[in-house]
């Protein structure tokens, strides 16, 4: 019997224990879901949405190395002293650039909400001659510029663009020197507004403050009216802008054609008026060279008229040949081809050669051309992302 209470005891005493011992276990919390990253269709690929928002964000860009020689153009050759003897020698002009990009949308009740932001930063030497006559063409750092930093809801957009002047009626072409004969400033604060009519009909109205000696010299913007009709075979398009600060009109024209699935032809004119400028002194515009200032933020060609064309042609996939002509009442002529190539998709390399004659040297000389005829060529490479 003493043993059978002794067995039954032990037994309690066991039970008693584990129960205790259960009582002191540790739990192990179940993880978290993960939060993963969803991808946001709405506005075309690469776009995300940031977790937790219903706001999508894409960032993207492209690493860019640029080689120039001759003298044509805002990227003509550099110069550099003789380490030896200290004579001055033309060199190659080099640039590496990273421009880095976001996009942002999000729709409300309102309309969508968007943002574009473009910063670059660049690497490489210029070709500068001082005052002094000294010369200057090490490569270093150069200033980081902000190209674009805007916000858009509905049709309505403020902030850091390039003018509607040249946005809006479209850029001169696909070839890297597009300014040989120039067709109007970019950098500049804006506050826009862009009207979609349909069937192919679009407007905007852009106030704008210039940039450099083209900025504003009062409350009174300048301002850029357009209007555009597209459709499957091309379009026509048409600006026309206000500078405050001299009271001068400027308009262009353009008309776009797509002739088949590999060949595309565009000319557009230009006509600004200069009644109220001063020949007798000098700006120099963003991106450098000279230019008089008898040139206003829209009619910076030389003379009142002007007239540019040029067109692209698609061999296959991965190359395509671009060229572009351009000529103003200084007589100013510019040619500019080039063939892009697509080693793979977002890898392009682009070899471009570039003609400039400055009818009216130097008054009407757009470039830091040491010339009235100048020839020269750049050789880029770009991986786009």
């Amino acid at each position: 019997m003493n043993i059978k209470s002794l067995l039954l005891g032990s037994a309690a005493a066991l039970i008693a224990v584990s129960g205790a011992r259960a009582a002191d276990a540790v739990v192990v919390a179940e993880p978290e879901p993960a939060e993963y990253v969803k991808i946001c269709d709405v506005y075309g690929a690469g776009y995300f949405y940031i977790p937790g928002t219903e706001t999508c964000l894409r960032i993207g860009g492209y690493v860019r190395y640029d080689i120039g020689a001759g003298d044509v153009g805002s990227f003509d050759g550099a110069w550099a002293r003789d380490k030896e003897d200290g004579e001055v020698n033309d060199t190659w002009q080099k640039n590496a650039r990273f421009t880095l990009k976001t996009w942002t949308g999000q729709e409300t009740e309102l309309g969508t909400l968007k943002t574009y932001t473009e910063t670059r930063f660049n690497f490489g030497n210029t070709r500068f001659s001082g005052g002094d006559g000294s010369y200057s063409g090490n490569a270093s750092n150069k200033d980081v510029s902000l190209n674009f930093a805007w916000i858009q809801l509905g049709g309505l957009r403020v902030g850091k663009d390039e003018s509607a002047f040249d946005t809006f009626i479209g850029y001169a072409g696909n070839v890297i020197q597009d300014t040989l004969v120039p067709y109007g400033g970019f950098d500049t604060n804006v506050i826009q507004y862009y009207f979609d009519a349909g069937n192919g009909f679009s407007a905007v109205v852009s106030l704008e403050e210039g940039y450099g000696p083209y900025s504003i010299d009062s409350y009174v913007p300048h301002v850029v009216g357009g209007v555009k009709w597209t459709q499957g075979w091309g379009a026509i398009s048409g600006v026309v802008a206000y500078d405050s600060a001299y009271e001068e009109i400027a308009g262009k024209v353009r008309l776009d054609v797509n002739v088949s699935n590999e060949l595309s032809l565009w000319i557009m004119g230009g006509y600004g008026s200069d009644d109220n400028y001063n020949d007798s002194t000098w700006a120099v515009p963003a991106g450098g060279g000279l230019v008089a200032s008898g040139r206003g933020m829209y009619k910076l060609w030389g003379g009142n008229w002007a007239v540019w064309g040029g067109g692209t042609y698609k061999f296959n996939e991965k190359t395509s040949f671009n060229v572009q002509a351009s000529y103003d009442e200084d007589e100013n002529l510019g040619i500019a081809a080039n063939i892009a190539y697509d080693v793979v998709p977002g890898f392009t390399i682009t070899a471009e050669v570039d003609y400039l004659n400055a009818g009216s040297y130097p008054a009407s000389n757009w470039t830091s051309a040491d010339k009235e005829s100048n020839i020269g060529g750049i050789l880029r490479f770009q991986r786009s992302f």
